[in-house]
């Protein structure tokens, strides 16, 4: 006799969440099964990625989730007022489908996937209030579609120059604005020394992110770049002190990799820098084929990884507006975004990767819709041409029939760098 459960309807909920957690175990047992040596402290993010995103378990429970649309709202004045940083930006497909009903067709999949996710209310852990800074045009407005769902939804004024003083000024006030909006909804004070805490947190944090890029330089490159992303990507909602004793761990075993000569593909293996729209998971489509082509990115500059990271915070007097200050500077100057009206400290920053990390070609990928990345790519294809840096340019979405002809794209263009490679060892 067949029991009610098997006669049991799936509700729309409960088949988007199982569509989502497909989609995330595919990723994660790619990752776990398809690559070359693979690290053993990872298991620490796969199982992270499995909870949060295949069972959907809470990791801040007690605690307030401050979402965030963008890395441009300081998480330390987050952390300072005890609350927790949670970036809203999304690389699901099965939310991507759902957002398309209610954004342009022709908008970015990551916009779409991030109403997506909030048009299903599947979240692990829900954001209780978004700060959503100015920065890319397409998530401003969708910020009001969000709030359409009934969340509250603060604009944190963003300017599009980062080069004079006004701007520089103009940054500052909205980043004391978003302090005390956010004490308010808190009902806490900022202090000197939560703020100093919060600061040294995410420097050490940050200061674990520059080791662990440090053992990318090697020959023997000991990580895969889409593990990097998954590792980065962890720090949009993990537990800051859970994830640094997970990186810590990370290090040990680069450490261990680099006396026994131990790396993730061959010396003729392609080293690229990975530059363009961020990858997000579970769409890491494009940096996977990338490592199944037995190349490996040994280095980034996107918004999910780099950039996040890359600088610190630098405080001259550790006063609580001298903080602020140094706080807002970090976040303005230090930023690549292509939603500046210049942009060569990214083609520098670019530059500086395949110079430092000896990398061999660029792929630069842009998300279909992504207008930004779509209208920056001249300039930096010009950039890498002009010195003499091979670079791929590719553009995508979130849909998995992509697969078979960027796939040829990327092995043409890892196998002309691979061929480049073992002529010039020839000729040395």
């Amino acid at each position: 006799m067949r029991t009610n459960e098997q006669h049991k309807i799936e509700t729309p909920h409960e088949k988007q969440n199982r569509h989502k957690a497909m989609e995330a175990i595919k990723v994660i047992n790619i990752l776990k099964d398809e690559f070359k040596n693979p690290m053993e402290s990872m298991e620490y993010f796969y199982t992270l990625f499995d909870d949060v995103y295949c069972r959907q378990k809470s990791l801040h429970e007690g605690k307030t989730k401050i979402g965030t649309m963008c890395i441009q709202i300081p998480s330390e004045i987050i952390y300072a007022l005890d609350g927790v940083p949670i970036r809203l930006c999304n690389g699901f497909y099965t939310d991507d489908e759902i957002g398309s009903d209610l954004m342009p067709q022709k908008a970015c999949p990551l916009v779409k996937a991030t109403v997506g996710h909030f048009a299903s209310d599947n979240f692990s852990d829900k954001p209780d209030i978004i700060f959503s800074p100015t920065t890319c045009d397409q998530k401003t407005k969708a910020g009001a579609v969000i709030e359409g769902f009934g969340y509250k939804v603060v604009d944190v004024d963003y300017p599009r120059v980062k080069e004079s003083e006004a701007s520089r000024e103009y940054w500052r006030r909205s980043v004391k604005q978003f302090a005390v909006d956010l004490s308010k909804f808190q009902n806490k004070k900022l202090s000197r020394s939560s703020l100093k805490s919060a600061v040294q947190k995410i420097g050490y944090a940050q200061s674990l992110y520059h080791k662990l890029c440090e053992y990318r330089k090697l020959e023997h490159v000991p990580i895969n770049g889409t593990h990097m992303f998954m590792v980065t990507g962890a720090f949009f909602f993990d537990r800051i002190d859970s994830w640094t004793e997970a990186v810590e761990k990370l290090l040990d075993e680069c450490e261990q990799r680099k006396k026994q000569n131990i790396g993730v593909v061959a010396k003729v293996s392609p080293r690229i820098v990975y530059t363009g729209s961020p990858p997000i998971f579970p769409n890491y489509k494009i940096p996977t084929l990338i490592e199944q082509s037995d190349a490996v990115i040994v280095a980034d500059e996107t918004c999910s990884s780099n950039r996040m990271f890359n600088d610190m915070v630098a405080v001259d007097e550790w006063n609580l507006y001298d903080m602020i200050d140094s706080i807002s500077d970090k976040y303005l100057k230090a930023c690549t975004c292509p939603i500046f009206t210049k942009n060569d400290d990214r083609i520098r920053r670019i530059i500086d990767l395949v110079k430092n990390y000896k990398a061999d070609a660029v792929v630069y990928q842009a998300f279909a819709g992504c207008t930004v990345y779509e209208l920056e790519q001249r300039s930096v294809l010009e950039a890498m041409e002009k010195e003499g840096i091979p670079i791929l340019y590719l553009e995508s979405d979130y849909s998995p029939s992509q697969g078979g002809q960027l796939s040829t794209r990327v092995e043409a263009f890892m196998e002309s760098i691979k061929m480049k490679k073992k002529k010039k060892e020839k000729i040395v």
